[in-house]
């Protein structure tokens, strides 16, 4: 039975890549057999549980093609919403009145939204062992070295850290418009920071559209840290 799911978990990558069709997925139960087997699951039947997985692997495959379907990484939402429907069957109480289907809907978006959100968490911190400069001989100097060398560890490794931190979701996150202002705002590239309405007469745009561009930046540099 355990072999059974992994083949249709599989096949749930297959259908989201446009290879096969639904046949590949067992029939959803009825409300009777769906009942059943959740009686039979509370009474310590593994395979109970089981049929309640792979008959709604169907229902991870529609979240994902419907909601994600030009992710890159489908087939690991794919997974990653299949333990959020296993956690569904291990959890409902067919007695409060609420539908599986329902229940187990919100447990596999929760799921997809909790790797989001550890994804976008990750996106901001920043190697021990990352490259931030090189020495007088060209040797690469990382950030052990500066706790290594340098009497004001915390003042020194917390400016490189952010200092890395925002240069990377600037390049990352932003679009091409809020880059140059922010790099011109803040002096990212090394020259002096410039006020908003250097900012403007420079690009040849309005101080308020200035204002309103580099506030939209930071709002946005602010969710992804």
């Amino acid at each position: 039975m355990f072999s059974a799911l992994i083949s249709l978990i599989l096949g749930a990558v297959h259908l989201l890549l446009g290879i096969g069709t639904p046949q590949k997925f067992p029939p959803p139960l009825s409300a009777a057999e769906e009942r059943a087997a959740f009686v039979a699951k509370s009474q310590g039947d593994m395979e109970a549980r089981e049929k309640l997985i792979l008959h709604n692997l169907r229902l991870v495959a529609h979240i994902v093609r419907k909601y994600y379907g030009t992710a890159k990484n489908s087939e690991d939402l794919v997974s990653i919403g299949t333990i959020g429907l296993v956690k569904a069957v291990d959890t409902f109480n067919p007695t409060n009145g609420t539908r599986f289907a329902t229940y187990a809907a919100k447990c596999i978006q929760n799921e997809i939204l909790m790797h989001f959100r550890a994804q976008k968490k990750l996106s901001c911190e920043v190697s021990i062992n990352e490259t931030i400069d090189v020495d007088r001989d060209g040797n690469p100097l990382t950030y052990i070295d500066v706790i290594a060398t340098e009497d004001n560890i915390e003042e020194e490794v917390d400016k490189h850290i952010k200092s890395t931190r925002v240069r990377r979701l600037v390049e990352t996150v932003l679009d091409t418009r809020e880059r140059e202002i922010i790099y011109l705002r803040y002096g990212l590239s090394g020259e002096q920071p410039l006020t908003q309405r250097e900012v403007a007469e420079l690009l040849g745009i309005s101080r308020s559209y200035v204002s309103r561009i580099e506030k939209s930046a930071l709002d946005t540099l602010r969710e992804y840290c």
